[in-house]
C-alpha cells in the first residue's frame, strides 16, 4: 500500500519540479496595474531564453544537473521497488525447491532472477556446492556477507541524487561569487555614476539568477533523495526477512542431513569379524 501511495505522489512532485523554472523565473507582469493606473514599459519584455542567456557560462553545468537529476528520479522510480529486491515469485520457488533439497535447480533459477535476494542466495549455494565440508556458520557468514553488499549497492545508487543536491547549489554560489567580481570590476573600470549602477546590477543579477538555478535543482533533488532513502531503508529490512527465510529452510535442510548421517551411522551393520565371533560364542 505504502509504494502504490508513493507511485502516486511521484507524478505530481514531478509536475511541481517542472514548474519550479517558470515560478523563478516567469516573465514579467503587464505594463498596466489592475486600477487602471498606467505603468511604465520596460523597452524589452524578458523570455525565458533570455534569462537563461543572463545567468552566464555556469548555465550549463546548471542544465547538465538538472537533467542529470531528472533522468536518476526516473530511473530510481522504475527500478527501487520491492520487485527489484525481493519477488513473492521467487521466494515460493525457493522455499519448494529448499524443501526438495534441489539446491542445482535453486541455482538456476536465481540466475534467471535479477532480485537482490537471488543475488544473495545464488552466492550462497555456489559457497555450498563448491565446499560441502563446510558447516552451516560458514555458509551464514557468506550470505550476511553479501547481504550487506547488496544492502549497500542500494544505499550507494541513490547517493548520486544527494551528490546532485548538494553540488548545484554550490555551482550557483560560485556563479554569485563571479557574477560580485563581474560588477566590481566594471565599477572600478567606469568613471560615470550611471555606468557603474548598470554595471552593478548586471553582476548582480547574473549572481542572484545562478543562485536561484541552482537551488531551484538543489531543492528537488533533495527532496526526492529521502523518498528515496526512506523506501531503500524499507527494501533492506525487506531483503533481511528474506534472507532470514531462506537461511532457516536452510538450517533445517542442515540439521535433517546431520541426523540422517547420524542415523545411517547408528544403524551401518557390523563389520564380518565381528559377526563371526558372535556365531563361535554360540557353539
Amino acid at each position: 500500500m505504502k509504494s502504490s501511495k508513493g507511485r502516486a505522489v511521484l507524478p505530481f512532485i514531478l509536475a511541481l519540479l517542472a514548474l519550479l523554472p517558470i515560478v523563478a523565473w516567469g516573465q514579467d507582469a503587464p505594463a498596466g496595474g489592475g486600477d487602471g493606473v498606467p505603468r511604465p514599459q520596460v523597452e524589452e519584455a524578458q523570455t525565458f531564453l533570455q534569462i537563461i542567456k543572463d545567468t552566464g557560462f555556469l548555465v550549463y553545468p546548471l542544465a547538465a544537473l538538472s537533467v542529470g537529476a531528472v533522468f536518476l528520479i526516473i530511473f530510481y522510480t522504475l527500478t527501487v521497488r520491492e520487485g527489484a529486491v525481493v519477488s513473492g515469485r521467487f521466494m515460493s520457488s525457493a522455499d519448494a525447491l529448499i524443501r526438495k533439497q534441489d539446491f542445482l535447480g535453486l541455482l538456476s533459477v536465481c540466475k534467471r532472477h535479477n532480485e537482490c535476494i537471488a543475488r544473495v542466495t545464488a552466492k550462497t549455494l555456489d559457497f555450498a556446492t563448491k565446499n560441502p565440508t563446510a558447516s552451516f556458520e560458514e555458509v551464514r557468514e557468506v550470505t550476511e556477507a553479501e547481504g550487506s553488499r547488496q544492502a549497500a549497492l542500494l544505499n550507494q545508487r541513490i547517493q548520486y541524487l544527494a551528490d546532485i543536491g548538494a553540488i548545484a547549489p554550490m555551482v550557483g554560489l560560485l556563479g554569485t561569487v563571479i557574477g560580485m567580481i563581474k560588477s566590481f570590476r566594471e565599477i572600478a573600470g567606469d568613471n560615470f555614476i550611471g555606468a557603474k549602477q548598470m554595471g552593478l546590477a548586471g553582476g548582480v543579477s547574473e549572481a542572484l539568477l545562478t543562485t536561484a538555478g541552482g537551488l531551484v535543482i538543489g531543492i528537488p533533488a533533495l527532496i526526492f533523495y529521502s523518498i528515496f532513502r526512506g523506501r531503500v531503508q524499507t527494501l533492506v529490512a525487506e531483503l533481511e526477512a528474506a534472507t532470514t527465510h531462506i537461511m532457516a529452510l536452510l538450517a533445517s535442510q542442515y540439521k535433517r542431513a546431520a541426523s540422517r548421517a547420524a542415523t545411517s551411522g547408528r544403524m551401518r551393520p557390523a563389520p564380518a569379524e565381528d559377526r563371526i565371533a558372535v556365531d563361535d560364542r554360540r557353539y
